[in-house]
């Protein structure tokens, strides 16, 4: 999970054009304990961020529909310096796939943070799903052919050896870590040219990359634009906040989805709230939800390393959310509905907001993912998420979510571990739907 320490000198104050609008009233709304329960079906092995576990940490997942043979699809995990990690539909791993080693000694290793999807990416060799993954510790995009029959794993490298840093000039730019972090994937209808949308670490940056095919079936990018959110806001009182945390990080984005049937970006800044913006980053971004942290004043205490408060709550954050805002997924339906779903992470919940701007994309409700079993975990403190509406075989006939759960137990002793948990998209819609 990500804990923000960051905190912006006033001196650079974006203009309120971007601010967020006035709280709403808060009657009516059930609270976050009040909310619906649905337990998984499977959960992967538990990772171990330590040497020993080979410091794998679970992150960000994707699911890939095999449209062949549903019941034999795959989902794709981010584990950090881990790698990555392929799962089938019982989630039983498949395939691991190393971070690349450090540039050269002393050097960031490979930490690859967040993957999403390409599907029928046009290359020399014939169309080709992808999977694509930010790799912060070197500041790259990297790239997976998809093929489930593939001796060897159904995951393939592809990445154009001179695909350069998305965000840093040099390699000594590239440990100051300040690189890719947050990864969102879409194709333009209009166009038909695919990208990536990136956030930067400890930043307010996303940037905009077409994909673009090289030679020998590789895969790289080409930077397009980038846009820079707000670090502060204006109150409605005149005053101004900054989300607190250690001098000289911003609150970054991470969790970022596109909906590709009206090219909207919704990109999830971890300790303020969810945004609305043009894929292609032109036009005003909009701040449709917010933490409920939202305009506390709090301080950054060094010796605690913690943000704590100096003064009451305004009361000018949001209902429904609880920092971070982490893993964004879109989950359509098939009437051309839908919902973007957001985890919560401060209190281990997931949100619901409707996928159509005409409709203020009002939220529409939320969900807990608690335990089974002593023996099959639910999510807490989750960082990614993705869903798929839509028949998996027979294990998962009316689609499947995928959560992370930042705290896995049991576990081995004292050590922490994390994983991924599969939920049955039925139960999901069900516990909604009631």
């Amino acid at each position: 999970m990500t804990v923000r320490r960051s905190v912006w000198p006033a001196a650079l104050l974006l203009c309120t054009a971007l601010a967020a609008p006035a709280a709403p009233a808060h009657a009516g709304t059930p609270a976050s304990s009040a909310l619906p329960s649905v337990t998984p079906r499977a959960e992967t092995e538990a990772l171990y961020d330590d040497e020993e576990g080979g410091n794998a940490d679970a992150d960000d997942p994707a699911i890939w529909r095999n449209a062949a043979a549903p019941g034999r699809s795959l989902v794709v995990a981010t584990a950090k310096e881990g790698g990555l990690r392929v799962y089938d539909l019982d989630a039983r791993r498949i395939q691991s796939i190393p971070a690349p080693p450090p540039a050269a000694p002393g050097d960031a290793p490979g930490r690859f943070n967040n993957v999403d999807l390409l599907h029928g990416l046009r290359l020399p060799s014939g169309r080709a799903d992808l999977a694509v993954v930010s790799d912060r510790g070197h500041d790259r995009l990297r790239f997976y052919r998809i093929d489930r029959d593939r001796p060897g794993g159904p995951l393939a490298d592809v990445t154009d050896p001179a695909a350069a840093p998305v965000f840093s000039a040099d390699q000594e730019e590239i440990n100051e870590e300040e690189t890719a972090y947050g990864l969102a994937t879409w194709t333009d209808r209009a166009t038909g040219r695919s990208y990536a949308l990136v956030s930067r670490n400890n930043r307010t940056t996303v940037a905009l990359l077409e994909i673009t095919a090289g030679a020998g079936g590789t895969v790289g990018y080409r930077p397009v634009r980038t846009l820079d959110l707000p670090a502060e806001f204006r109150l409605p009182d005149g005053t101004t906040w900054a989300p607190c945390g250690e001098p000289g990080e911003l609150p970054q984005v991470e969790g970022m989805v596109v909906d590709p049937a009206n090219g909207m970006l919704y990109a999830g800044q971890e300790d303020v709230g969810i945004w609305r913006v043009r894929a292609d980053l032109t036009g005003t971004p909009e701040l449709i939800d917010r933490v409920r942290e939202y305009g506390v004043p709090a301080a950054y205490d060094e010796e605690s390393d913690a943000c704590l408060p100096t003064g009451a709550d305004p009361g000018h954050g949001g209902e429904h959310l609880t920092a971070d805002v982490e893993g964004l997924t879109l989950l359509t339906e098939r009437d051309g509905d839908g919902y973007v779903l957001a985890s919560s992470q401060g209190d281990d919940t997931f949100a619901l907001y409707d996928r159509e701007p005409g409709d203020d994309n009002e939220y529409e409700g939320g969900f807990r993912v608690t335990a089974a079993s002593r023996t099959l975990d639910g999510s807490e403190e989750c960082d990614g998420a993705a869903v798929l509406n839509a028949p998996l075989g027979a294990r998962y006939p009316d689609g499947l979510l995928v959560v992370q759960d930042g705290r896995e137990t049991p576990v081995e002793g004292d050590r922490e571990a994390t994983g991924f948990t599969f939920v049955d998209l039925a139960d999901v819609m069900d516990a909604v739907d009631d």
